[in-house]
């Protein structure tokens, strides 16, 4: 990846309320703005009855300022932040069918073993490998293996976290009796 194209990727989490419809609505909003999602993945969250989407988004600072004022604007989105700029740890799940065969199988397991990766199947004419790093990992990985004949890749999409304890994040959960609404929209961040 180009250090221009690393410049225009922002990776943006959203704490939002784990109902139905609420993946499609913030997904509906980004399609009307013309907004493009390189990747999304959603899970649940720390807070019972939310989820937390991570976004990578193309695009300009602009972009990503619309992009956050957006999102703030649904009603079932919590809380998002920017987190392009942080230290951050992030991480993607992986996928390789690979095919093998009895000359191709131990230089697959090698190169599989070379990235710290497994394999999670075995069948007679093919391996299906688990990748787990970054995107350059899972990238490299994939690369290397083409020539063998990837046949299927499932990429679950980027997590990403922020280093670091959040001590606002601890003082929303030892409040009693408040909802997990009212705590992060009190202290305005998770």
């Amino acid at each position: 990846m180009t250090a221009l194209a690393e410049q225009n990727r922002h990776t943006i989490t959203a704490l939002v309320q784990d109902k139905p419809g609420v993946l499609n609505r913030v997904a509906s909003m980004f399609r009307r703005r013309g907004f493009n999602i390189s990747s999304l993945a959603v899970g649940n969250s720390e807070v019972p009855n939310m989820s937390r989407m991570t976004f990578v988004v193309d695009g300009d600072s602009r972009t990503v300022e619309q992009v956050t004022k957006h999102l703030h604007k649904l009603i079932d989105v919590i809380k998002v932040t920017d987190i392009s700029d942080d230290n951050a740890v992030t991480r993607e799940l992986a996928l390789i069918r690979v095919l093998t065969n009895s000359q191709s199988r131990s230089d697959v397991m090698q190169i599989v073993d070379l990235f710290r990766a497994h394999i999670i199947d075995v069948a007679v004419d093919s391996l299906i490998i688990e990748v787990v790093g970054d995107e350059d990992k899972v990238d490299a990985l994939q690369s290397l293996l083409e020539p063998y004949g990837v046949t299927e890749v499932m990429r679950t999409g980027i997590v990403a976290m922020t280093r670091g304890a959040n001590p606002q994040l601890n003082a929303a959960r030892s409040r009693n009796g408040s909802s997990a609404r009212q705590a992060f929209s009190e202290t305005g961040s998770v």
